[in-house]
């Protein structure tokens, strides 16, 4: 699922957060994994992004994924790649606030990332 709200929270212990709606219909499905897989997408991802806005029944047809951890799913080639757990859940209005353990990560120095603003996908100038 594409999120909009990550966040560095802690480097010790090494946290990470992301919010999802209640009336999200697939955190509920992911929401019982031991590990979850986070991808930050890059400049280069805009095609990615839009496939992956699709119903949840064919959002990953025809994107290449790897597994990491157990049951952690990453994008090859992503900007940034995080392993992660649960830590902490906090219900924040109408959102439910995830906390995570960051149990691995990598990035591509060289990817340039891609932020949501205003509704819409755009790539920071340099």
């Amino acid at each position: 699922m594409l999120a909009n709200s990550f966040t560095s929270v802690s480097m010790d212990p090494p946290l990470v957060s992301m919010s999802f709606a209640h009336t999200s219909t697939t955190w509920p499905a992911l929401s019982h994994a031991r590990n979850f897989g986070i991808s930050v997408l890059g400049a280069g991802d805009r095609e990615r992004a839009d496939l992956l806005r699709r119903p949840s029944a064919e959002r990953f047809e025809g994107i290449a994924t790897r597994k990491a951890g157990d049951d952690a799913l990453l994008l090859p080639d992503a900007a940034a790649t995080l392993v992660v757990e649960r830590h902490a859940q906090i219900q924040a209005g109408d959102h439910v606030v995830m906390l995570f353990r960051v149990l691995d990560h990598c990035r591509d120095a060289d990817a340039d990332p891609l932020v949501f603003h205003s509704r819409r996908l755009h790539e920071l100038a340099r």
